[in-house]
């Protein structure tokens, strides 16, 4: 009697990332661009969390760190983490995903999508750029990442991803939808480099519990440094459902991601 041991590839965790990517971006736009009732939520939704002067100042500072040199910073370390496990491959995967992503967005922001006026303004703000550049470069990260280093880099991103987002709703430069859209071109782009990339799977339970636990760090966090509900104790629920909805947005972002990286 013989057993067959039948090895899973990340095919499948990659067509299922992709297409659940492509299915958020579509939702977010007929409802929380084109929709009156969506773009009331999502404006309320903006205005319900705040921070104080010196909460502002350390907000914008971190904000200003997520720029061209940052990408440069990480494509570079991609590289040398790609050539040092002689997967040549891996490298230009990572570029590919920050590289469209971050392309996609600017696209879809300037170019593609209008936002009707519905009586909340017709600049178009979906998806957004600084949470883009950080996803992707998270999910180039885990992309090259050796198994052993993927649930470090998982909670890292969380932690940094969730930062970047919520941090971009407390300055008031972005809706949650734009954060969440961000998130989604960058899963896109992350599992379509990996269904290139494709190789045997990988339990992702470790990396799971690093993306939930570097999220929740990344709230603790804020909320050390002074953010608050516009409302006081009167707006804690619909503040908390917000940053919620952040923070578990990309925790299922960086579990996804890691979950198409290929385990060799």
């Amino acid at each position: 009697m013989s057993t067959t041991i039948v090895r899973r590839d990340t095919t499948a965790s990659a067509v299922t990332a992709a297409l659940l990517g492509v299915l958020t971006l579509v939702v977010l736009v007929r409802v929380a661009l084109q929709s009156q009732r969506g773009q009331d939520w999502d404006d309320a939704a903006m205005h319900t969390v705040m921070g104080g002067r010196d909460t502002r100042l350390t907000v914008l500072s971190l904000l200003g760190y997520v720029g061209i040199g940052a990408i440069v910073a990480v494509v570079a370390a991609c590289v040398v983490v790609s050539v040092l496990r002689g997967r040549i491959a891996l490298a230009v995967g990572a570029v590919v995903v920050i590289a469209g992503s971050n392309v996609t967005t600017q696209l879809l922001k300037h170019s593609v999508l209008d936002r009707p006026d519905l009586g909340l303004g017709t600049l178009n703000s979906l998806p957004s750029g600084h949470t883009t550049v950080v996803a992707s470069a998270v999910g180039a990260s885990l992309l090259v990442a050796p198994r052993a280093w993927r649930s470090l880099v998982a909670l890292g991103g969380g932690l940094a991803t969730t930062l970047t987002g919520a941090s971009t709703i407390v300055a008031g430069w972005h809706r949650p939808s734009d954060v969440v859209a961000a998130l989604a071109v960058a899963l896109v782009w992350t599992a379509g480099a990996a269904l290139l990339l494709r190789g045997p799977a990988s339990p992702i339970a470790g990396t799971t519990a690093g993306a939930v636990v570097g999220c929740v760090a990344a709230m603790m966090l804020l909320v050390a440094i002074g953010v608050r509900p516009v409302a006081g104790w009167d707006g804690f629920v619909e503040a908390s459902l917000v940053l919620g909805l952040v923070t578990a947005a990309t925790a299922v972002f960086v579990a996804a991601a890691a979950s198409t990286a290929p385990n060799d």
